[in-house]
């Protein structure tokens, strides 16, 4: 199930100052689309350490055309830096790190101090220059991490969650968004296929094939943050309700004639993904479009408006022995929506 009503919330982020980490990744350039296209913001801040990478986007979303636009070469890793990129901002969108798990499996350390180190600086940062919220992009594998992609996000929502108790009084506020796979990003199985098909392939590789997995398109996700951040009131993780693909449903959709090569699983992979465990069942609510996990925290419960005024409106407590995986979802993609999806993705 996946519903229209992200577009229906009165969403209002005129006269804002927005700076995104990662802003020239495929996140960061169809959030700053979006952005452009649908509100009139203050200034939207480009935040990357790529400086081709900034080059090549100014060439469609040129600042000569876009005043608001400001590109701020810059690392999460350096937190001189990037407390100066965010002077004047209210909202800050988190979206930088390293994302390919064979990569942190072979460089740690290098993963730590982006995913972890750097979503410290960006909360150091964001309550130094008293950014009003902080949005940050997580990912399925941190529920019950088994490689150190999962745990280095897992850490950093950590940090996001509890960084809330240390703003006090002063008002910045941290939530999460966490997803599955990207339909059409860089980096994912999607493009890998259709890679091998257009190279005349004679068959797939599959690792397992019991394998699924949560999917979203690109579009589908930047919409889903925008509308976090309207609702968002401070430790908070959301999840959107998305559908599930058998990965050899997903091989066979997009090449129906091709045999499969099974190849078995790689280290630091699960057969199934999982957005909401059994352990956070009682802290996780049900939304029409969305769960919400809330925090198990003090500041949560000893809000001075009162507990209940920190409940998601419209939502309903799940059961205690709820779980949330890509194998037991109630929502499964068609090839014809997977077709819908990768035709948007390429728009």
């Amino acid at each position: 199930m996946w519903l229209s009503n992200f577009y229906d919330l009165n969403i209002n982020l005129k006269g804002q100052s927005i700076l995104v980490t990662g802003g020239t990744g495929s996140f960061g350039k169809a959030f700053i689309k979006t952005v452009l296209e649908r509100y009139e913001v203050r200034k939207l801040i480009i935040f990357s350490r790529d400086e081709l990478k900034q080059f090549e986007m100014q060439q469609t979303f040129n600042p000569d055309k876009y005043p608001c636009l400001r590109y701020f070469i810059g690392d999460i890793r350096d937190k001189t830096r990037l407390a100066m990129a965010m002077r004047d901002v209210d909202i800050v969108v988190h979206s930088a790190a390293l994302k390919h798990v064979p990569v942190a499996e072979y460089n740690p350390t290098e993963c730590i101090h982006t995913n972890v180190i750097g979503a410290e600086n960006v909360m150091h940062c964001a309550l130094q220059n008293k950014v009003k919220k902080v949005l940050a992009l997580s990912t399925d594998k941190a529920v019950n991490p088994i490689n150190l992609y999962g745990a280095s996000k897992l850490a950093s929502d950590k940090i996001f969650v509890a960084a809330n108790n240390l703003a006090g009084d002063q008002g910045t506020r941290f939530a999460v968004v966490r997803y599955g796979n990207v339909v059409g990003s860089r980096g994912s199985v999607i493009p890998f296929f259709q890679r091998l098909i257009s190279e005349g392939a004679k068959s797939l590789p599959i690792t397992d094939p019991r394998m699924t997995r949560f999917w979203i398109t690109l579009q589908q996700g930047v919409d889903f943050v925008i509308s976090c951040l309207e609702i968002m009131k401070g430790g908070e993780i959301y999840l959107p309700k998305i559908p599930s693909m058998k990965m050899t449903d997903l091989a066979s959709s997009l090449a129906p004639d091709l045999p499969h090569d099974v190849i078995g699983i790689r280290p630091g992979e699960k057969l199934h993904e999982i957005l909401i465990s059994e352990d956070d069942a009682p802290y996780t609510y049900e939304m029409k479009d969305r769960y919400v996990v809330t925090p198990a925290y003090q500041f949560w419960s000893d809000n001075p408006e009162g507990a209940e005024s920190q409940k998601p409106q419209d939502a309903t407590p799940v059961p205690e022995d709820f779980r949330y995986s890509s194998d037991n979802n109630t929502d499964w993609l068609t090839p014809e929506r997977l077709d819908s999806m990768l035709r948007e993705a390429a728009e």
